[in-house]
């Protein structure tokens, strides 16, 4: 088994220069396969929400799917880290509120860190958190639980807010930020400033590592994929062959063969 990928980890690979890999996983299948490949990070992330469960957003997204989907996710035992998305609502309020939340991810979840969406507006509840003793990886930028209040899924190109953000996030303690839907300018210059590593999606080449939607980067999203999303194969189109196939073999009695009987 691989070393066990960790917040030294990241740290160590943004001061050499090497670049962080991660994806997210929902399941136990996927995460294996994800984890015999050498990514470093795996995001139980709330896009499951829109992957998985089929809504627009990922807004309606509970804890209790989170917390599921989390232990599945981590029933795979990978060397990879594992980071649990914070759903909307479980830390927007209250800091006592978010530090339980935190930590039941953790707790009954099995992560090993969770992510917050926002910037200087959630700085005391990353800082509440990482004192609880639970890394926190912040993401700033394109946050899509605010989808409604940016109208949209929308590039964001406030340089000051996103540097600003950037800063207080780094400074409450987080571990590491994902930098979403930015120019790409902005997302080297918050690079270069920040002592902790960058994680991109559509926010250009210059950040300390990348992160893709699984399905985006597998082909099984059938539905709308974003610019920043690479579809390094076609998984979708080849199930669609597959189970067409599977199909045609049992009505013309092909299957099960000789060979599938006992």
């Amino acid at each position: 088994m691989a070393k066990k990928v960790t917040t030294k980890t990241f740290m160590k690979k943004k001061e050499s220069g090497e670049k962080i890999t991660a994806v997210t996983s929902y399941d136990y299948s996927f995460t294996r396969l994800i984890d015999e490949s050498g990514i470093d990070m795996i995001l139980v992330g709330d896009s499951l929400g829109m992957m998985i469960q089929g809504h627009s957003s990922t807004i309606p997204v509970t804890m209790d799917e989170m917390i599921y989907h989390s232990r599945i996710v981590a029933r795979a035992n990978p060397s990879c880290m594992i980071v649990t998305d914070m759903p909307f609502l479980s830390y927007q309020a209250e800091v006592s509120e978010a530090v339980i939340n935190a930590g039941l991810l953790l707790k009954e979840g099995f992560g090993e860190a969770v992510k917050l969406e926002g910037g200087a507006d959630v700085a005391e509840k990353i800082d509440a958190i990482t004192r609880a003793g639970i890394p926190v990886q912040g993401h700033i930028g394109l946050t899509p639980q605010s989808v409604h209040q940016m109208g949209g899924f929308r590039v964001q190109r406030d340089e000051d807010r996103i540097v600003n953000d950037a800063h207080a996030v780094e400074e409450a303690g987080a571990f590491s930020v994902v930098l979403e839907g930015i120019p790409s300018h902005i997302a080297k210059r918050v690079t270069k400033e920040l002592k902790i590593p960058t994680i991109g999606i559509g926010a250009g080449v210059d950040c300390d590592g990348q992160i893709l939607v699984m399905h985006d980067l597998l082909g099984l999203n059938r539905g709308h994929v974003p610019k920043f999303a690479k579809k390094f194969s076609n998984l979708g189109d080849l199930a669609v062959e597959a189970f067409a196939q599977y199909a045609k073999d049992v009505k013309e009695g092909k299957f099960p063969g000789e060979e599938h009987s006992y």
